[in-house]
């Protein structure tokens, strides 16, 4: 067990050690990854497929969704999944801006399969609901 505990430790501290290495191609990934990600909305993905995942993302960049986070964190100190949620709301707050839909069409158009779920999560990234945002924008 004690050999088992010592390669598992040698492994997690390569495992780490990459990270540190990778000073030079900073941010590479984190621009590949928003690139996909503006890609994704362009092309109409929220409409038809709903929320990018990770592992969508991942599979575009030709890597695991377990070690684009851990890229993504050691260069934006972010996961994947809240990188994609921030771009979301940064999408929302410009279909905000324009008052053109209501709060669940933006939703839906975001690919939110409910407007509370979306409500809920733009609360927790601004501080404020949707309609407080919108409000605050027009004043």
């Amino acid at each position: 067990m004690s050999h088992i505990s010592s390669i598992l430790k040698y492994a997690q501290r390569f495992y780490k050690r990459q990270f540190i290495d990778r000073e030079q191609v900073n941010g590479k990934t984190a621009s590949k990854f928003n690139e996909i990600l503006k890609k994704y909305f362009d092309e109409g993905g929220l409409e038809k497929d709903g929320l990018p995942s990770v592992t969508y993302i991942a599979d575009q960049l030709f890597i695991s969704p377990r070690y684009l986070s851990d890229v993504l964190k050691q260069e934006t100190g972010k996961t994947a999944l809240e990188l994609i949620h921030i771009f979301l709301i940064s999408e929302a707050k410009n279909l905000l801006r324009l008052g053109e839909k209501g709060v669940a069409e933006i939703a839906y158009h975001l690919g939110f399969e409910n407007a509370s779920y979306f409500t809920k999560l733009f609360k927790k990234q601004t501080g404020m609901r949707p309609l407080e945002f919108r409000k605050s924008q027009l004043n």
